[in-house]
C-alpha cells in the first residue's frame, strides 16, 4: 500500500499547525498534551529524539481528542514501534526510497520529508503526494513552496522547521500548503514551569490561523 493519501490529508487538515513535540519528561505528557488539545491543536507529533518518546506519545494518546504521531522515523524498527504504541501518523525527516518502500507494510500513513523538487518527484513516483518540506526555513522558506506550486501542483506540503507564528502565516497563505509544522507553542520554559495555560494561550493563537 502507498500512502493513505485520504487519511494522511484528513489528519493533517483538522488544524493549521501540527506541534513538534520534543519531550523526555513522562509526567508532563498528558497535561502537555491536553493543553494542546484545548487550544485548538488535536494533531500531535512526538518525536523519537529522547529516551521516552514512545511512552510519552502512550501517554498523549490517552487524551480524549488527541491524534497523535511520532516524528523523526528513520527505520523499519521505528515504524513497528509507532504502530504498537497506537501512532495514527508518521513523520519522516526525508524519503529514501527504502524507508518508503518499508512504510507499506504498515497501516499508518508516512509523511515523508524533502527539500527539492527532484526529492519531491521522486517520493510522489512512489505514490505520496502529501509531504513534509523540510528544513523548511534553512531551505528558503515560503517563497521555494510558493515556486513549487505550479510545476508540482499535485502535491501539497506541510512545512517544518525554523517556523514562528508569523512565518506560519507566511506559508499557510499558499495554496499548496495543507499544515505548517513547529515547536514554538511550546517553550522549554513553560513546559519546565508546568505552566500549561500558556501554552494553551499560545496554541489558541496558532489554531486561528487559516490555511489558503
Amino acid at each position: 500500500m502507498a500512502q493513505d493519501v485520504q487519511a494522511l490529508r484528513a489528519t493533517l487538515s483538522r488544524a493549521p499547525v501540527i506541534p513538534v513535540i520534543v519531550l523526555d519528561d513522562v509526567e508532563a505528557a498528558r497535561p502537555l498534551a491536553e493543553a494542546l488539545v484545548a487550544g485548538g491543536l488535536s494533531v500531535l507529533e512526538v518525536t523519537l529524539r529522547t529516551p521516552n518518546a514512545l511512552r510519552v506519545i502512550t501517554e498523549m494518546a490517552k487524551v480524549p481528542g488527541a491524534i497523535v504521531g511520532s516524528g523523526t522515523v528513520r527505520s523499519p524498527l521505528q515504524m513497528e514501534q509507532s504502530a504498537d504504541h497506537g501512532c495514527q501518523f508518521m513523520v519522516s525527516p526525508g524519503a529514501p526510497p527504502r524507508l518508503l518502500e518499508a512504510a507499506e507494510r504498515f497501516d499508518v500513513p508516512l509523511l515523508p520529508g524533502i527539500g527539492t523538487p527532484t526529492e519531491a518527484m521522486a517520493a510522489s513516483e512512489m505514490g505520496y503526494s502529501v509531504l513534509k518540506f523540510f528544513p523548511a526555513e534553512a531551505m528558503g522558506g515560503a517563497p521555494v513552496l510558493k515556486a513549487f506550486a505550479s510545476p508540482l501542483s499535485d502535491i501539497s506540503f506541510c512545512p517544518t522547521g525554523g517556523i514562528d507564528l508569523q512565518k506560519a502565516g507566511e506559508y499557510l497563505a499558499l495554496p499548496n500548503v495543507i499544515c505548517v509544522g513547529g515547536s514554538w507553542i511550546m517553550p522549554a520554559d513553560a513546559i519546565k514551569a508546568r505552566d500549561f495555560e500558556r501554552i494553551a494561550a499560545l496554541a489558541r493563537e496558532a489554531a486561528a490561523l487559516k490555511a489558503a
